[in-house]
């Protein structure tokens, strides 16, 4: 297998914390981790912000995983298909986890980055943390936000795009994962999440067809939103379907920081290529299942 699974999260440290004073801390209580949400939600930019075309980063044929994440790519400049006078195409960087439980009785989550350029990736980077918090819905990011902050701290490529596992502004106070690691970084950030965690889509999100999408509003449960003004705060989104049997269940994706919500949709379809799940979390949860093998 090409990545390592026990690379260092102690190497980097490029990706700097821009916003220190919205570090997840486990420690703080239930409320005043909602409030230092409802201030992440205020800081945050839910409009575009970062000059990425979709077609940019679009990803035509999904990665072979039979045999574990593909091997990196070792990038020479220019490289193939660039020039010394062209920018190199944008960096996205998936965010996955996953979990370990030994028997002495300390879970710990593995967080899992990868880079990905072309259609391609160039990096890997991983951190394993022990988890201080059991998880509660719409408190993700301090249960996990060390893992991932230490995964992306890892990597020596700087991210252009971050596409997290989780929800971004389709949460309780619109500061979810990807909206937290997001504002944390002042990096362009969208969530990916398989199940909805608040808010309430334009359509019924049963048995659509492939391509097929509806904004989601806020609703009552979401805290920050303006009274009855129902703004769209993402996008269900059925990234791949069954011809006859219409059985797999949509995406919900959000923006998290720097992204609106349509081009958070149009960013996901572009970087899914026939999978349901975009191609940078896909890698990214394949190789988050290598590390765990490697540190159970």
């Amino acid at each position: 297998m090409g990545p390592d699974p026990a690379a260092d999260p102690a190497h980097g440290g490029h990706n700097g914390v821009v916003r220190p004073e919205f570090l997840p801390d486990p420690t703080l209580s239930h409320e005043e981790m909602a409030s230092l949400q409802r201030e992440i939600a205020s800081t945050a930019t839910f409009a575009d912000d970062h000059g990425i075309e979709p077609a940019a980063v679009a990803i035509d044929e999904p990665a072979d995983l039979t045999d574990g994440p593909p091997d990196a790519r070792q990038e020479t400049l220019p490289g193939p298909g660039r020039s010394a006078d062209a920018p190199d195409a944008p960096v996205v960087v998936g965010i996955d986890q996953a979990f370990l439980t030994p028997d002495d009785g300390e879970d710990r989550a593995v967080s899992a980055a990868v880079a990905i350029r072309d259609g391609d990736v160039i990096e890997y980077a991983s951190a394993v943390t022990p988890l201080s918090i059991p998880y509660i819905p719409g408190l993700l990011a301090f249960r996990e936000g060390e893992p991932m902050l230490a995964a992306l701290d890892a990597l020596s490529v700087e991210p252009d795009l971050l596409v997290c596992d989780g929800s971004g502004r389709v949460h309780f106070r619109e500061a979810g994962v990807a909206t937290h690691v997001g504002v944390l970084l002042d990096v362009p950030s969208v969530g990916v999440a398989k199940s909805l965690l608040c808010g309430d889509p334009d359509e019924p999100t049963d048995e659509r067809p492939e391509g097929w999408r509806t904004p989601i509003r806020a609703d009552d449960s979401v805290k920050t939103a303006e009274p009855d003004a129902a703004p769209v705060i993402g996008h269900a989104y059925q990234s791949r379907q069954y011809p006859n049997s219409r059985r797999v269940n949509p995406l919900y994706v959000s923006p998290g920081h720097r992204v609106s919500p349509a081009t958070t949709v149009e960013l996901v379809a572009a970087l899914c290529a026939g999978y349901k799940l975009p191609e940078p979390t896909r890698i990214a949860d394949a190789y988050a299942d290598a590390v765990k093998r490697d540190a159970a």
